[in-house]
């Protein structure tokens, strides 16, 4: 004959039932990680980002005990991958995406189904980019004002090529557009590497973007007519700024890494310290010179605010520039 249960021990058994995964979570958070990483680069590979992330996904894992792969997303000027994870990806440290400046610009230009703020999970602040514009070394375009005076006599015609609608470099080359009333034809790529094979190839006159230009330049396969930093850099001083040139346009494009909102705070403090000690690595430290990018940490409460602060500035650049969603 079976004894009949008790109220009690029925409420407490659906207790624990609900308690149970918030008991555990910490454990659970203690073993991370017990499997390999994801890091989402939302760009081609090849290019500056992908060689610059790469890098540091190598050292950081071996601070974390497990191998970081890392799975290049491009697209929609590298929103793609990390709106793609913050939708479909689990909350539990596994996957990753490297947040590009464009996720805090594309929600005011165009309707996206995920939030650059409130859909994340900030894990920190890593680097930005130095910016320039490119031709091939055969161009007539032999100074900057070339190209300018060459886009005043063929309005709309002169095109450029960038990383993708409301990148960086698309947005700076169109505010120095707008400062001297030129109207350019700008043609969006993928990605770094795509782009610079247009630019090689000559389906595009010219190319606006991070340093993933380097190797072309110091080849000789093309010139770098300007750079959008705060000073000339290092690599090349004969350079001048845009800001050198009368263009009050100046940029780094700051990116560090996130993940799916509702993190435990546990595992995004185990990837912050991993990726941490691994910026200061030597070898991550090699690539930035080569890359010609500075260090821009910022621990995971920083990067946030910096986020929610340049999400309403560029709000407003957008809206100047006449970008804005209608």
């Amino acid at each position: 004959m079976k004894k009949p249960v008790s109220r009690r021990l029925v409420l407490g058994a659906a207790s624990a039932a609900v308690i149970a995964p918030w008991v555990t979570a910490p454990a659970w958070a203690q073993n991370f990680p017990s499997r390999p990483i994801t890091l989402i680069v939302p760009w081609p590979a090849g290019g500056s980002t992908d060689r610059h992330l790469r890098t540091l996904a190598e050292i950081a894992s071996t601070h974390l005990g497990q191998p970081i792969v890392v799975d290049n997303r491009p697209g929609a000027g590298g929103t793609l991958g990390p709106g793609t994870m913050a939708l479909q990806a689990r909350p539990d440290g596994y996957t990753i995406a490297q947040f590009p400046l464009g996720m805090l610009r594309m929600p005011h230009m165009q309707r996206t189904n995920w939030h650059p703020i409130n859909d994340f999970s900030f894990i920190l602040g890593v680097s930005g980019y130095t910016f320039g514009f490119v031709v091939r070394a055969d161009s007539p375009y032999k100074t900057f004002q070339d190209y300018v005076e060459a886009a005043r006599k063929d309005p709309g015609k002169i095109d450029y090529g960038s990383t993708g609608t409301g990148t960086s470099p698309h947005l700076l080359m169109e505010e120095v557009a707008a400062a001297v009333g030129i109207k350019l034809n700008h043609v969006p790529f993928r990605g770094n590497a795509d782009l610079m094979q247009a630019v090689l190839g000559g389906h595009v006159s010219a190319g606006s973007d991070a340093t993933g230009w380097d190797r072309f330049v110091d080849a000789g396969q093309m010139r770098l007519l300007l750079t959008f930093g705060e000073q000339r850099t290092k690599r090349w001083p004969d350079v001048p700024t845009a800001r050198d040139l009368g263009y009050n346009v100046v940029s780094q494009s700051p990116y560090g890494l996130v993940g799916p909102k509702g993190m435990d705070p546990a595992v995004v403090r185990t990837l912050h310290d991993a990726f941490k000690k691994a910026m200061e690595d030597p070898r991550h430290l090699e690539v930035l010179a080569q890359l010609n990018q500075d260090m821009w940490y910022r621990n995971s409460e920083d990067y946030r605010a910096w986020a929610v602060t340049t999400f309403e500035k560029d709000r407003q650049l957008i809206e100047r520039l006449g970008l804005a969603a209608r």
